[in-house]
């Protein structure tokens, strides 16, 4: 992932995206990473439009925000369950101290 961060980085500052550059800027932030990671990377941008890729990206993740209130049922059910296990194990105990 830090390999990818530094290819954005790159990417704003308006420079190539390499094998170098990313070696380079990895190394300027002490991060020793493996050589056929950072060549990988770079192939497989060899081509893309990062902006494009970017906006799809903010899109796909704006996404679940929308539906984030959705969520809280559920965890309103599960702490429900959790409660009603706690009573469970107390009542059970309870019947060894009888």
């Amino acid at each position: 992932m830090k390999d990818v961060y530094a290819a954005l980085l790159l990417h704003k500052a308006g420079q190539p995206i390499n094998e170098s550059n990313v070696s380079k800027v990895l190394t300027a932030a002490g991060v020793q990473e493996d050589a056929t990671k950072i060549k990988a990377l770079c192939v497989a941008l060899d081509g893309v439009n990062i902006e494009d890729a970017l906006k799809q990206a903010a899109v796909v993740a704006a996404a679940p925000v929308a539906g984030a209130g959705a969520a809280a049922p559920q965890e309103k059910k599960e702490e429900v369950s959790e409660e009603k296990k706690e009573e469970d194990a107390a009542a059970g105990l309870a019947s060894l101290f009888g």
